[in-house]
């Protein structure tokens, strides 16, 4: 008997599908599906209600993004290339899409006559099949340990923009001049995506302008005097050498600290760990178990789990970041003006004069040796004039 309720339940489904597919939600009636399906009418609403229940089940059942999804993910350690999976993967969703048309018009024309349950299921749909290709881009960029420009969430919500955007058009509008073919599209794309999203960004800076002891020193005294969060940014920035974009992404488990060390865990992009020290340039701030840091997290009062927050208790933004940072060195006399990126060039600086080797650094920043080189120059000509320093000293006399 459960066989049989199975074997009516999917016979009426895919009905639905297929009269879906070729007419739209809208312009497909109940009896048609019945009819189609080879039930009575009492029979589909016994199993859904009305044509709207019917339709939840199709979207969350036929599950034709997730299976695409799945397809991608699987695809993570056959392909060759990227590029090559990334193209595979969006002619199959489109192609998908092609093939019913319809039922795209229907999700963009009518979906506001849909109950609430129906649109929830559709976007569960496409949230869980954005989630198998973030979990492929993940696969991909650790493979290559590439840097991408944006978390692999986003990634894949893009490309899923992209291609449902394109279907749309092309579905609604058939006499437009935005691209002269499917595969133009999908090359122009996958061309755009890789550049702007996954490859890591090649600028080299072509001057380092790290700063000098005194310079931090006076930088990290104001920040402690405008409070413990600011201290904790400044600790941060220059114990660690994180981009602003990293910072905001911090949360509180991604602190991991002992007697003997402490480490910050980075999630954008490549996930890495980094040390934050507690010596910077010559001058020791706190210990591992009492810092700046430690100083601000062990203050809050609250359980959200941002690392940094604003005035308002939300996640700290780059916004209120970099107004945090002019705020704090606006009126030095330097020119031009100090910048956030110059904590993390000092902080590559200083490592390099202390001893690390530009392939550890790599480990450390995940930036290609072409990035680092200008950091290892001006390590070199920062050592070589110090060395000339101390030999501007008095002969030592010998004793007699």
């Amino acid at each position: 008997m459960s066989t049989s309720r199975n074997t009516t339940r999917q016979r009426l489904i895919q009905a639905a599908l297929e009269l879906f597919t070729a007419h739209g939600v809208t312009d497909t009636t109940t009896k048609q599906i019945a009819e189609l399906a080879d039930v009575n009418e009492v029979t589909l609403f016994r199993h859904f209600g009305n044509k709207h229940g019917l339709l939840l089940a199709a979207i969350e059942e036929a599950a034709v993004f997730t299976q695409l999804g799945q397809t991608l993910v699987q695809q993570a350690d056959q392909a060759d290339y990227i590029d090559q999976a990334l193209k595979e993967y969006a002619t199959t969703c489109l192609e998908a899409l092609e093939r019913v048309p319809e039922m795209v018009r229907s999700v963009v024309g009518e979906a506001g006559q849909y109950p609430a349950e129906n649109r929830k299921a559709l976007g569960r749909g496409l949230t869980q099949a954005n989630r198998y290709v973030a979990e492929y881009f993940d696969q991909m960029i650790q493979r290559r340990r590439m840097q991408p420009n944006l978390p692999a969430e986003n990634l894949a919500s893009l490309l899923n923009g992209m291609l449902l955007g394109y279907a749309v058009i092309e579905f609604t509008s058939e006499f437009h001049e935005l691209w002269q073919s499917r595969e133009e599209f999908i090359t122009n794309l996958v061309t755009l995506f890789l550049q702007g999203g996954i490859q890591p960004s090649q600028r080299t800076p072509s001057e380092v302008r790290d700063l000098s002891a005194d310079t931090v020193h006076l930088i990290l005294q104001r920040a402690k005097k405008r409070g413990l969060q600011d201290y904790a940014i400044t600790y941060v920035l220059f114990g660690a050498g994180l981009s602003s974009s990293e910072i905001v992404q911090l949360t509180r488990s991604d602190y991991h600290y002992t007697r003997h060390q402490q480490q910050l865990h980075i999630t954008q992009g490549l996930s890495r760990y980094v040390p934050l020290n507690q010596w910077i340039l010559g001058k020791r701030y706190g210990s591992y178990l009492k810092n700046p840091l430690t100083q601000w997290l062990k203050s809050r009062k609250d359980v959200l789990p941002a690392m940094f927050l604003t005035s308002s208790g939300q996640p700290i933004t780059e916004a209120d970041l970099s107004h945090r940072w002019s705020s704090l060195t606006e009126d030095l006399l330097n020119e031009p003006p100090i910048t956030i990126e110059q904590a993390y060039q000092t902080w590559c600086v200083e490592l390099l004069v202390r001893g690390m080797t530009i392939a550890d650094l790599q480990v450390l920043t995940r930036r290609d040796m072409t990035q680092l080189q200008p950091f290892v120059d001006r390590a070199r000509e920062k050592s070589a004039l110090e060395h000339a320093i101390r030999l501007d000293q008095p002969p030592r006399t010998k004793s007699t």
